[in-house]
């Protein structure tokens, strides 16, 4: 049984930085993509970003590139979300996915099909 569990959210100004965690448990760490969706009211769940298993590839959406940044700590089970200059735009629940390797090369995953297990959700409320 997989679960991921984030943290860090919370309320923020215009500008300023948050960084999200989300910790794995359940399975072995270092063979699962691990990406980040965010949700705003109304609205469907996008892609932010996702990270191969390695850590050395990245794929990020074209509105946060540059500002903020995914890493993974494969000892630790954990993969972060730093975010800079954030905006009211940026307000939303942020969750953090999953998806088991299949094996060969590694594929970008930027659709919310695209991967298996799903954490609760952390709130990023970013006041103008």
């Amino acid at each position: 049984q997989v679960q991921l569990v984030e943290s860090g959210g919370g309320l923020v100004q215009a500008g300023g930085s948050l960084r999200l965690s989300c910790a794995l448990s359940g399975r072995s760490f270092s063979s699962y993509t691990m990406g980040w969706f965010r949700q705003a009211p109304g609205k469907e769940r996008e892609f932010v970003v996702t990270i191969s298993w390695s850590g050395r590839r990245t794929v990020y959406e074209d509105s946060v590139k540059g500002r903020f940044t995914i890493s993974r700590d494969n000892a630790k089970n954990t993969v972060y979300l730093q975010m800079n200059s954030l905006n009211p735009e940026d307000t939303a629940v942020y969750y953090c996915a999953a998806h088991p390797s299949s094996g060969g090369s590694w594929v970008p995953r930027t659709s919310t099909r695209g991967y298996d297990y799903w954490g609760q959700g952390t709130q990023v409320t970013v006041s103008s």
